[in-house]
């Protein structure tokens, strides 16, 4: 009878055993797959600019996503790695230059700025085309100038009912979801840093 028992015992051990063996395997392969998974993940751009939201008001830089006219910027933007910057709660202003507008600069002047090499540049001159504020285009008349994200300042000029910043007109205003657009007719660039 002991033999028996013992017997019973050491085979109930080794199924044990075969079968904590079994799940630590598949554990293991879970705990690989995963951290596979998130790697993969890593490798992508992250931010709060790559969250999907289908319900809120569009934020500044997905207007500027969703518009024909803009996707030279929004391919500045992306090679400047600016996409976060555009989706913070704000409030920003953002003076959206059209594709005309960078196709009216210097030819090979927008593909030289769009090189890796670049990015530091491409990211100040776009930055000087952020403001902090939310303000219309008719609230925009009462300034001279303006601070701008890159640490200098634009010009505000009043011509008639028209409003240009640093020479660049205001064609039109769109409300964003953390602050405005205001589509421009012109690149800004910012003067030489002393």
């Amino acid at each position: 009878m002991k033999t028996t028992n013992l017997k019973f015992l050491f085979t109930s051990l080794l199924v044990v055993l075969f079968i904590s063996c079994k799940n630590e395997t598949n554990n293991t392969e879970q705990v690989e797959e995963a951290t596979e998974a998130v790697s993969t993940e890593t490798t992508e751009r992250q931010g709060q600019a790559f969250i999907e939201d289908d319900e809120a008001t569009p934020n500044v830089l997905q207007i500027a996503i969703g518009s024909p006219d803009h996707t030279t910027l929004v391919a500045a933007v992306q090679a400047a790695q600016l996409e976060n910057a555009l989706v913070n709660a704000g409030p920003l202003m953002v003076f959206a230059p059209t594709n005309e507008a960078f196709a009216a600069l210097p030819e090979g002047t927008v593909d030289n700025l769009l090189k890796p090499e670049n990015k530091g540049t491409l990211a100040d001159i776009l930055k000087y085309h952020v403001t902090p504020g939310n303000y219309s285009k008719d609230f925009l008349k009462k300034f001279k100038k303006l601070g701008q994200a890159n640490n200098q300042y634009v010009t505000v000029e009043v011509k008639g009912d028209d409003v240009y910043i640093g020479g660049a007109k205001i064609i039109a205003s769109v409300p964003a979801g953390n602050g405005i657009v205001h589509v421009i007719d012109k690149v800004l660039l910012p003067p030489a840093k002393e």
